[in-house]
């Protein structure tokens, strides 16, 4: 895992607003929820009992790499996201990956 990404985690573990380079954090208190956005474009929101996953728009590396760095500290153990044939899918339930899923 990234540095940057180890961040973005304690960041979200603590429920605080981050930023550093191209990634950023907003904590919101009202319901309890972090906000995680690469380049601007919302990638995921983690609540207490949930998980939501966005593209952001661009299904790049970069963006995977977040999504599964996320999922590694917050998500069940084996959730991933990986691509085959230029196609994202969710590894856990055996699903295609799609920009709005929810865990």
């Amino acid at each position: 895992m990234r540095k940057i990404e180890r961040q973005m985690n304690a960041a979200i573990r603590l429920s605080k607003n981050w930023s550093n380079s191209n990634t950023t954090v907003q904590f919101n208190e009202e319901d309890d929820t972090s906000n995680v956005y690469l380049h601007g474009n919302l990638i995921a929101i983690i609540g207490d009992t949930f998980i939501q996953l966005f593209d952001g728009g661009w299904q790049s590396n970069t963006t995977k790499s977040r999504l599964n760095a996320i999922l590694a500290e917050n998500g069940s153990g084996g959730d991933c996201v990986f691509q085959k044939n230029f196609k994202w899918f969710f590894r856990s339930i055996d699903t295609p990956f799609f920009s709005g899923m929810m865990l």
